[in-house]
């Protein structure tokens, strides 16, 4: 009898182990990128896209979306993320239809319509360069707590915007999830990427 009650309790304990980690969430994966699921950031927009569509975050939903904030006319931290974006959704084959890149201008006095159509599809032709007004671009960069301020050179020449370096990924419900730093190794970015999927 106390035989039988001990290898119950044992057997009760290694099904609720199993039970547990079956049902572990995604957060307690091993994931290279930070997660920042609790961070109380909101995944709210309202841009427009370069081919001149309004956007919303519920356009994406369904899709992992990866945002990143920038400028067409950043010398280096922009064109490397896009450039290692690119090539982390490439190898992702056939999943990467369920991924979205999207690209943020906190320059919408230069970064126009036009601009963007010519910079951000040179990345892939699947990401979106979106653009806003001065006071909607505020507002997003404030949603995602991401920081930019322009620099005017003393010389008079043309300005430059510091702005934070990273990229956001939002899960196909639309939550924010994990963030990116900047210069992350795109396999990194892949495999955070798929256990998003």
């Amino acid at each position: 009898m106390i035989i039988e009650t001990i290898l119950r309790i044992l057997l009760l304990g290694f099904l609720c182990s199993l039970l547990l980690a079956c049902g572990s969430d995604k957060t307690a994966l091993n994931l290279y990128s930070s997660d920042i699921s609790d961070a109380g950031l909101k995944n709210e927009y309202s841009l427009t896209d370069h081919h001149g569509v309004k956007r919303t975050a519920a356009d994406f939903a369904g899709k992992v979306v990866v945002l990143t904030f920038g400028y067409t006319f950043c010398p280096d931290v922009c064109p490397t993320t896009l450039s290692d974006l690119s090539h982390a959704v490439k190898a992702l084959g056939p999943l990467a239809e369920k991924v979205q890149i999207i690209f943020v201008t906190v320059d919408p006095e230069r970064d126009t319509q036009l601009v963007l159509s010519q910079y951000v599809p040179a990345f892939s032709p699947s990401f979106l360069g979106l653009y806003g007004t001065p006071e909607q671009t505020v507002e997003v960069a404030k949603n995602f707590k991401a920081f930019y301020a322009k620099q005017q050179r003393p010389d008079g020449g043309a300005y430059s915007v510091d702005h934070s370096a990273g990229s956001y990924v939002i899960d196909p419900t639309g939550k924010i999830r994990l963030f990116i730093k900047y210069g992350e190794k795109p396999d990194h970015i892949t495999q955070d990427l798929k256990q998003l999927l």
